[in-house]
């Protein structure tokens, strides 16, 4: 028996726009068997919204859950460490549940994943901005030659495939952009999208962990092995891979893993994907609201995210109250690790590191 789909909706929130737009009846017509509710804007659903009660079902409503909307912002946003801007996004949310993640506090905790079906638009906006940047003027951290933009800032693209052609549709677009990449990280792997021809102009950034820790945290999302397994083959279709190690938790048993994982990596890589591999180091961020979250759903992972032994709390810039490794020690942590990394893989530069 095929293993059941991340996303089977029972239920689909839809904007009528959304009901009339070619994309989305497309997706419509794939779910037959789902119930669909109008609502005036997928930015509110009051069946959704603000509901405590989502944790008590939370993997549940990500599965049976779908919301399709239109983008109506094209903002592009300067970024400068994954990407050189943010890309107006085809998506929000996601069908996989890691622990860690910052975003879900939106529909109602859960935060199912919401389809944009006006991709077009998405894709004449990013036209547009490439179009009056013109050529990169000079290399930086970044990319040495073009300007890039992630389009997947709160979701993952390989599982917004499985739905619809919007990924597809980004990729062919950025064949068509010689100043401009698109990039996008992920935690799914989706052989599909092989098939897509990207040509070198869409950056796929794996993230990785150790698989003992991924087990805790990175719920519903595609084995490690599977993710190191995908990246050879995604180089010979066309794309650039980096790798995100992220996010480094810190635990009495890390140095351990965090090397065999690098050996694991260095061991599996052909040599075209070794050539071209780069990567980020993120260190993990908590957060206090997500941390009572978590106990109502998944208090096992909360061992290795909530640490107060080794964090510190930081208000966030939105009033947040967020949880980092101890000024001083994140430092000589993230040194270590990067040690190690270049021990077992000196040709994999680090873009950047925080």
């Amino acid at each position: 028996m095929a293993p059941r789909p991340l996303i089977d909706p029972t239920r689909i929130y839809l904007e009528p726009a959304a009901r009339a737009h070619p994309r989305g009846q497309a997706i419509l017509a794939r779910f037959p068997q789902a119930e669909h509710v109008e609502v005036e804007s997928h930015a509110r659903i009051p069946q959704l919204f603000n509901d405590p009660s989502s944790v008590d079902g939370w993997l549940s409503i990500k599965r049976d859950v779908l919301v399709l909307g239109l983008k109506k912002s094209m903002t592009l946003r300067p970024n400068g460490r994954s990407a050189d801007f943010i890309a107006p996004s085809s998506s929000n949310g996601c069908a996989m549940a890691c622990s860690y993640c910052y975003v879900p506090r939106r529909k109602g905790y859960a935060n199912p994943v919401t389809i944009f079906v006006n991709g077009e638009d998405v894709v004449a906006a990013l036209r547009r901005h490439a179009g009056r940047l013109g050529p990169k003027p000079q290399p930086n951290s970044v990319d040495p030659v073009d300007w890039v933009y992630d389009l997947g800032e709160n979701g993952d693209l390989s599982v917004d495939a499985t739905l619809s052609d919007n990924v597809r549709l980004l990729v062919e677009a950025f064949r068509g952009m010689p100043n401009a990449k698109g990039s996008f990280a992920t935690k799914h792997v989706n052989r599909d999208l092989l098939s897509y021809d990207p040509q070198g102009r869409t950056r796929i950034r794996f993230s990785l962990m150790p698989q003992a820790m991924a087990r805790s945290v990175d719920i519903r999302t595609s084995p490690i092995a599977e993710r190191i397994a995908a990246i050879n083959d995604f180089v010979a279709a066309g794309y650039e891979v980096h790798v995100n190690f992220s996010p480094v938790i810190v635990h009495e048993q890390w140095e351990g893993e965090w090397k065999a994982l690098f050996g694991e990596l260095d061991a599996a890589l052909s040599p075209a994907a070794k050539r071209q591999l780069k990567c980020e180091i993120i260190m993990l961020t908590h957060n206090t609201g997500l941390h009572e979250i978590n106990l109502g759903w998944h208090p096992k992972g909360e061992d290795a995210l909530w640490r107060p032994d080794l964090q510190e709390e930081k208000v966030s810039e939105s009033g947040m109250v967020n949880l980092r490794y101890r000024h001083g020690w994140k430092g000589q942590w993230l040194a270590r690790l990067r040690t190690w990394l270049n021990d077992a893989m000196p040709y994999c530069e680090v873009r950047y590191a925080f």
